[in-house]
């Protein structure tokens, strides 16, 4: 099988997440620049706001409120620009023809993720299995996001399921399920000099590549 990351693999990354952010942060008087944001990237998307707002008693609820603010920044700006990835989808169905399986796993919860596949079109069987941040107990670089999907869809042996992002968490997070194919794309939010230094066995320009991988496999 074949678990891919949404923001900045398979969905386009022009700059929604980080926007959304910033802006939800700013709120709480909480300034963060553009390199803290990318260290996030890949991240449970409550875990990483959490991390950023100043630690205090009231730093749970704080988050809380800081989160839902979040997801409405990123729903406004996700309604109107959601876009895939070019090739994406043609990939996910080159993949299903050849009977490999095809998991999405993000870091954003399950409400959003649902906004986001409703207005990229994207229907419930356009995959065999679809794993989000906040039904896992750890997001990454733990595993467990891609041993969820391995359970989801009934796959038992790591050494048959490739892992596709395009964040530092992501390639992490495929080392530490060691799973056989740590795939990092060129299309987000990290570049090849980030990626490059992580553990991977292959880092493509973007997801549209990867059939040419795998066919030579």
């Amino acid at each position: 099988m074949v678990i891919f990351d949404m923001a900045g693999t398979t969905v386009r990354d022009d700059g929604q997440v980080p926007e959304a952010f910033t802006a939800a942060l700013a709120e709480y008087g909480v300034t963060v620049g553009p390199e803290v944001i990318r260290g996030v990237r890949g991240a449970s998307k409550r875990e990483a706001i959490v991390g950023l707002l100043p630690a205090g008693a009231a730093r749970a609820e704080q988050a809380e409120l800081a989160y839902a603010s979040f997801r409405h920044h990123l729903a406004l700006r996700y309604a109107d620009t959601a876009r895939a990835v070019p090739g994406a989808a043609d990939v996910f169905a080159w993949l299903r023809d050849r009977g490999i399986q095809v998991a999405l796993n993000t870091g954003f919860d399950r409400d959003t993720t649902q906004m986001l596949l409703a207005a990229l079109g994207w229907a419930a069987h356009t995959v065999d299995a679809i794993v989000c941040g906040d039904e896992v107990r750890q997001g990454r670089p733990a595993p467990y996001l891609i041993f969820r999907c391995m359970e989801a869809t009934g796959a038992v042996n790591v050494g048959r399921v490739a892992n596709v992002g395009d964040t530092a968490l992501d390639l992490r997070a495929g080392y530490n399920a060691r799973v056989r194919f740590n795939v990092g794309v060129l299309s987000g939010a990290h570049g090849r000099d980030v990626l490059a230094a992580e553990p991977h066995t292959h880092l493509l320009a973007s997801v549209a590549d990867l059939p040419t991988l795998l066919a030579g496999v």
